[in-house]
């Protein structure tokens, strides 16, 4: 996996999580028998997933019991060797990583092309063997070029490995990340500058993964987005906004209504929580609740 460790909260701990765990368990009865009632109680009109990193401190495994325990499909963003422990767990690796260089060093950049392909070729063989289908990618930071140069960049290094992902069935997916907040100065930072790459690659194997977060800060107008592009994004991110803790009241993005939103269009792909808990000891139990926020 790739260094994300500049997405780590740092306040998270395995102990703190396990007493929030312990807690909800407590609360609302979770035996094993109770579990499936839980995971049964979801509507089955979304695919939920999780992020890895936001509960990065926690083991893998006692991560994929929670997972199990509250109905989620899915571990995202994770590379080959986290891949076995969630087969363990009958859980799918819903947004595969680790080709990517990193965050800032992507396809934008004809320079990274040689570099890339070779590992992204490598990857989604990975991939594809394991039986995943999503592999994430990035178009990296802009560095003075501009939006047009950056598209044509992306898209002659991604169509070196467009056809290898489409013989093997793996989708690439380039994440939407904002640039006035969290990641300045990366290139695809907007919803109409992804769109019109995937346009330019015209492929069934290329979608954007669309970052609720991160697209309300840049540009708002979420669900009216949504539903104008859903044919170009492949995967949705959540998290509450501004903070980027739990996606609940306390902030302006309303989970429910996008949900409806993105549930419309007939997406059958995951949204995968990606909020980083306000409160490390209380982090199983809003993990919960935004679930339940988004099952729509």
């Amino acid at each position: 996996m790739t260094d994300l460790s500049d997405r780590m909260p740092a306040a998270l701990s395995r102990r703190g999580l396990f007493q929030g765990a312990g807690a909800m368990a407590l609360g609302a009865g979770l035996t094993g028998t109770a579990h499936a009632q839980d995971a049964q109680g979801l509507r089955g009109n979304i695919n939920h997933s999780v992020a890895r990193w936001t509960f990065g401190d926690m083991a893998l495994e006692d991560l994929c019991l929670m997972a199990r325990q509250l109905g989620l499909g899915a571990i995202d963003l994770c590379g080959p060797d986290d891949w076995p422990v969630l087969a363990e767990h009958g859980l799918a690796s819903s947004m595969c990583n680790g080709a990517e260089i990193s965050l800032e060093d992507g396809w934008a950049d004809a320079a990274n092309h040689d570099a890339l392909t070779d590992r992204y070729l490598r990857h989604i063989d990975l991939v594809a063997g394991a039986g995943h289908v999503n592999l994430i990618c990035f178009s990296g930071n802009r560095r003075g070029m501009s939006d047009q140069e950056g598209l044509e960049n992306c898209a002659r290094g991604l169509e070196r490995i467009l056809p290898a992902a489409r013989s093997a069935g793996v989708v690439l997916q380039m994440e939407l990340l904002n640039s006035r907040v969290d990641h300045p100065d990366y290139l695809c930072d907007r919803s109409a500058w992804g769109v019109a790459l995937c346009e330019a690659l015209g492929s069934d194997h290329f979608r954007l993964l669309y970052d609720i977060y991160h697209m309300q800060i840049m540009e708002g107008d979420v669900i009216r987005t949504i539903t104008d592009h859903h044919r170009w994004f492949g995967h949705y991110h959540t998290a509450g906004n501004p903070g980027r803790n739990e996606p609940d009241d306390r902030q302006e993005l309303h989970y429910p209504a996008i949900c409806r939103a993105i549930r419309d269009t007939g997406f059958d792909g995951w949204i995968a929580q990606e909020f980083v808990p306000s409160d490390p000891r209380t982090a199983a139990r809003s993990l919960r609740q935004a679930v339940l926020s988004c099952d729509v």
